[in-house]
């Protein structure tokens, strides 16, 4: 699969969290989130691991019972089944890699 970029396809999964997702194939997932200051994602857990990238902005990421100040550059990555959450610090953007692939995120056909 090959994606040409473009500012369309994002839509919202909470208040402040909007998602797109980039590409993915019959294993992986390659998803893009922009992230609204001010905005909670709530502690979850999914059974998919979850690598991620900050391209910009500022997190408060809690991953199990260790929480991190996420700047741009910095990476993580959660097995599946660990409980995480993160607060949005300043307008931000983050590139996350699921795997298996998540169901809930593959593009719906319009």
């Amino acid at each position: 699969m090959f994606t040409v970029a473009t500012n369309e396809g994002y839509r919202p999964v909470l208040p402040g969290v909007g998602l797109k997702t980039l590409t993915h194939g019959s294993r992986t997932l390659f998803a893009e989130f922009r992230l609204a200051k001010g905005h909670t994602l709530p502690r979850h857990s999914h059974p998919q691991e979850q690598t991620g990238y900050l391209v910009s902005g500022k997190l408060r990421l809690t991953i199990g019972q260790q929480t991190y100040d996420a700047c741009p550059g910095d990476c993580w990555c959660i097995e599946g089944g660990v409980p995480h959450e993160a607060f949005v610090i300043e307008d931000a953007v983050a590139i996350e890699v699921f795997s298996p692939v998540r169901e809930d995120y593959l593009p719906t056909i319009r």
